[in-house]
């Protein structure tokens, strides 16, 4: 399965914030859309930095609560690991475990038009299994 069967069916929107934008802010932003990782953009279209629930706990549990004032662009990760529409699933699961990270924005010529988590890469990981799975049940019934 690839990237861009994922972003059919849960949708490309991202959650996108600027750079100026704070620390505090975005765990609030994080906390009332539910989601682990915001997009750091000024253009909505690139691809600035990403911040991370885990980049949140990094930065209070080394500096504190004074953390949270600061601009995002003292704490975003800066160098972006993404994917394309054509990466496949298994090929972003591996880049997820080699660079520790939970969430790939996804670029076309560049530009931001999605992102998957490795929970949207586990969920499609499944269904192609429960599919493979009823196939070969169906297969052997016929069989039988």
């Amino acid at each position: 399965m690839k990237v861009d069967t994922i972003l059919k069916t849960k949708g490309a929107r991202v959650t996108v914030v600027p750079r100026h934008a704070t620390l505090g802010a975005v765990a609030q932003r994080l906390a009332e859309e539910r989601i682990g990782a915001v997009v750091v953009s000024n253009d909505g279209a690139t691809v600035d930095g990403i911040v991370s629930e885990r980049d949140i706990i990094r930065v209070l549990a080394r500096d504190g609560a004074t953390a949270l004032d600061r601009p995002l662009g003292e704490t975003m990760t800066r160098n972006v690991v993404a994917c394309s529409r054509d990466d496949s699933v298994k090929q972003l699961m591996a880049v997820m475990t080699r660079h520790r990270v939970r969430h790939l924005p996804v670029l076309e010529d560049g530009q931001l038009v999605g992102i998957v988590s490795i929970g949207d890469l586990v969920k499609s990981r499944l269904d192609e299994v429960e599919l493979e799975t009823n196939v070969l049940r169906d297969a052997y019934i016929a069989l039988h």
